[in-house]
């Protein structure tokens, strides 16, 4: 996945763009395997009638309804959420018809750490802590797969711009 280059500004390139592990879809996961089986389950266990069709229907469109809420909308979350961090910038953008952006300039950020619990270790993935001198203080971008590897290309993208004498990439400011 890769930023549209359409978005970038001259002299400007990506040095990191990623999105949230897949590790953020197994609950939704897990949950359709589960609806899909209690749906299956009611729908058999549903007395012999004449309502039996319509008993029928509605548990599955009850289900269904559950599934966009609790699967579907994760899924649409995670596909249209990207990170991206530039020669001068953070980016995030999220959203599929209704978008949502959030930019911050490098040479605002003060500070990029990482998180790693233990099950985050077990799937490769953490919480990447960027720290800015605004008001909102911190971002935390969870389950970001590679979190140590992006955290050093961050930071030294953020060396690169703070060192005296090296080329300036960002915006001059």
């Amino acid at each position: 996945m890769s930023f549209p280059s359409r978005l970038l500004n001259e002299g400007e390139h990506i040095v990191v763009s990623t999105r949230t592990h897949v590790k953020a879809l197994l609950v939704p996961a897990l949950l359709l395997i589960v609806l899909a089986g209690v749906a299956g389950f009611l729908v058999t266990i549903v007395p012999e009638s004449s309502a039996k069709p319509l008993v029928q229907i509605v548990i599955w469109l009850l289900t269904g309804l559950v599934a966009l809420w609790w699967v579907v909308k994760p899924f649409i979350a995670w596909l249209t959420t990207s990170y991206t961090f530039t020669n001068r910038r953070f980016i995030k953008r999220s959203g599929f018809i209704a978008k949502q952006g959030r930019t911050i300039p490098l040479n605002r950020i003060s500070g990029v750490d990482f998180d790693i619990g233990i099950l985050d270790r077990v799937f490769g993935c953490g919480t990447l802590v960027v720290s800015d001198a605004s008001e909102t203080g911190t971002v935390l971008l969870h389950d970001i797969p590679q979190v140590e590897r992006v955290q050093m290309q961050v930071s030294d993208e953020l060396h690169r711009l703070a060192t005296p004498g090296s080329e300036r990439t960002d915006d001059g400011a």
